[in-house]
């Protein structure tokens, strides 16, 4: 009678630079948003590098080690920081002048709304998870949800056929939500580095460092 022999591959838990990823790329987004720094050159290799691919791979890891919550989140949000990547390419003329002058940023905003919906879900299985995960993911509605008005109300093209002149009532709006938008982004950051931080600890040393706080409870999981 043949013996069957199981090898299980051992992989490390790369959730803490996935969560670094997110946290890195939201500080520094979040300071160009408040007026902190200008422009969005170099914003785009911290989007690539740190908001997508840390996260990528740290989901690829997820997927492995069938952590269903952290390789579907991280792999949503890492290829929504490409994708952000690639609009801040196209702002700065990397496809050419016509694109830039042309482009439509309301469809970024309706984009913003899609990941909205998908993080209503994400946000309650992230409570179940634990209450930093929890508030980090309302922090991220509050940012989807301002951001993705803003730029309905002045995200339309400059030039064209389809150019739309803006008010300055509803620049002012705009302006608004762009600063609602900052901070909340802001705040991610700073959760999302003591959420890293805490993961790290915790799972090298093997015990409670630092708390992230106890699921909620609200829904119990099948057998």
């Amino acid at each position: 009678m043949s013996e069957v022999q199981e090898t299980k591959i051992v992989s490390a838990d790369a959730t803490a630079l996935g969560v670094f990823g997110l946290s890195l790329i939201t500080f520094v987004a979040s300071s160009q948003k408040l007026g902190w720094t200008v422009g969005s050159v170099y914003l785009i290799p911290w989007s690539m590098f740190l908001g997508s691919i840390a996260q990528l791979w740290a989901a690829a890891i997820d997927y492995k080690r069938n952590s269903y919550f952290g390789a579907i989140v991280l792999g949503a949000f890492g290829l929504f920081w490409m994708a952000v990547a690639m609009i801040w390419g196209i702002q700065n003329g990397w496809f050419g002048e016509v694109a830039k002058a042309t482009a439509d940023l309301r469809q970024f905003g309706y984009a913003c709304f899609g990941f909205l919906i998908f993080c209503v879900f994400i946000t309650i299985t992230a409570f179940e998870a634990n209450k930093v995960f929890g508030a980090i993911m309302v922090l991220i509605l509050v940012l989807l949800s301002t951001l993705g008005v803003q730029l309905l109300l002045i995200g339309a093209p400059t030039e064209g056929p389809a150019a739309v002149i803006v008010d300055d009532a509803t620049k002012a709006c705009a302006k608004t939500l762009g600063t609602i938008a900052g901070w909340s982004e802001f705040a991610i950051s700073i959760l999302g580095f003591y959420a890293a931080g805490a993961i790290f600890l915790n799972t090298f040393f093997g015990r409670t460092i630092l708390p992230l706080g106890k699921p909620m409870g609200w829904i119990k999981k099948g057998a």
